[in-house]
């Protein structure tokens, strides 16, 4: 590759063609950061230059990467157990930005585990990967099966004494596991229940070891960001975060779907050039700017750019990226209890206000939206999103991102709320 490409993280996906092999990986510029890694730099030097890059987790939370990175005890692989961890459990609604990469360049996140891997010296790879995405674990087997052939993989890796192997292990479908200790905990093969911190689980993760778990889409730019630099990476990003980004928009749009952009792209831009625009006959009211677990935007908020501070300004979250339109045509109350019986449905029962309260807030959602909900159920909805949403009140953050939606939806559709309960049904019927 003579030049770095600007949509790096996509820039070998093409669905026709199938995702590369090995040997194509390396004719468009895969593995060389991997040499680079192991031949010149040290862990040190490869978590300092990750740290410089700006890249924040792509997973919804943006917790510095370099950063996680530096709470791992620093012993060699081979004097301490660690583990590699990336959560490939996608299955926030309206989120399919990681089935994208791990369908069309499965190497690409190979290499930026083994780096990540060196990087914090674990000698252990495990992809938990979503049980739906039989695709993705099938192209995943092949990659690492060819990888591994080729001496990318296994013991002694280029001679540098550092050796590190990736296991696949396919999810049994709980939404809880994109928590990263209930994930670890699923992998042990216990009942998928968040921990208690500390310990975090970068000094005391999987069967007690040192572990990191990263996002697929986190781990694919690190091929990119030691192969061309951190200053080079940051550069990518519009505002003060680095990097690209995977933007997706579902809904009433001309065409939904993904797309890889530079991070901090305003919203506006995403969904009117990218998605094409609404539909004609429907119009943008609000959205979720960043899948299901985040607060509602209304239309004012177009111009907001994407990425972290600023969509926090805006009162919401970044999260995944991929936003959920709600048009004018679809009622927003039917569209927040199907949000809430999603949550209710996935709460892990392990603590009692979101094992109780969740399924409470669905039930009177329920009687809203049939038309039988009184004047005081929104008493007790404000109640929930109080108790619920605030941090610190449940053991993990699903019952305050299952609020998200909700306490913001109060506000900004508090007219519809008493229009259902005022006219004893729903007024508005969802457009086909």
């Amino acid at each position: 590759m003579t030049s770095a490409p600007e949509r790096p993280l996509t820039a070998m996906i093409d669905p026709a063609a199938g995702p590369p092999d090995c040997a194509a990986y390396e004719r468009n510029g895969g593995w060389q950061a991997t040499r680079r890694a192991l031949g010149r730099l040290t862990p040190a030097e490869v978590i300092d230059m990750v740290t410089r890059s700006k890249l924040r987790g792509r997973g919804g939370a943006g917790f510095g990467t370099g950063q996680k990175w530096g709470f791992v005890p620093k012993e060699p692989a081979t004097e301490r157990r660690k583990y590699l961890i990336a959560n490939a459990d996608e299955m926030e609604p309206g989120t399919f930005k990681d089935r994208w990469l791990l369908e069309g360049n499965p190497l690409q996140l190979i290499e930026g585990m083994i780096l990540a891997g060196y990087a914090v010296q674990a000698g252990h790879g495990i992809i938990f990967l979503r049980g739906e995405y039989s695709l993705a674990c099938e192209r995943l087997h092949r990659a690492i099966g060819e990888a591994r052939q080729q001496g990318w993989l296994g013991g002694n890796i280029l001679g540098s004494g550092f050796g590190f192997d990736i296991h696949v292990h396919s999810s049994a479908g709980r939404y809880i596991c994109g928590e990263e200790t209930a994930l670890l905990t699923a992998l042990e093969g216990r009942r998928a229940t968040p921990r208690s911190k500390p310990p975090f689980p970068q000094t005391g993760g999987l069967w007690g070891a040192p572990s990191v778990v990263n996002n697929v889409e986190t781990l694919c730019n690190l091929p990119h960001i030691i192969a061309n630099g951190p200053e080079w990476f940051a550069g990518l990003g519009l505002g003060e975060d680095g990097g690209t980004k995977i933007y997706g928009v579902s809904g009433r749009v001309a065409k939904p779907g993904a797309w890889e952009l530079p991070i901090g792209t305003p919203l506006r831009q995403i969904i009117e050039e990218h998605a094409g625009g609404m539909r004609p006959g429907y119009r943008l009211r609000a959205l979720l700017p960043g899948g299901a677990s985040t607060a509602f935007l209304d239309a004012a908020a177009l111009d907001v750019a994407m990425d972290y501070g600023s969509v926090e300004k805006a009162g919401s979250r970044l999260g995944t990226g991929m936003a959920i339109i709600l048009d004018d045509r679809t009622c927003p109350i039917g569209m927040i209890r199907n949000l809430e019986h999603f949550f209710a449905q996935e709460s892990c029962g392990w603590c009692t206000p979101c094992r109780d309260g969740l399924p409470w807030v669905e039930r009177l959602l329920d009687a809203i939206e049939d038309g039988t909900g009184q004047e005081e159920d929104m008493d007790q909805l404000d109640r929930h999103a109080l108790m619920l949403g605030a941090p610190g009140r449940t053991f993990c953050a699903h019952a305050p991102g299952a609020m998200a939606p909700l306490s913001s939806g109060l506000k900004l559709f508090a007219a519809d709320f008493a229009a259902h309960i005022r006219q004893h049904r729903c007024p508005q019927q969802s457009g086909a």
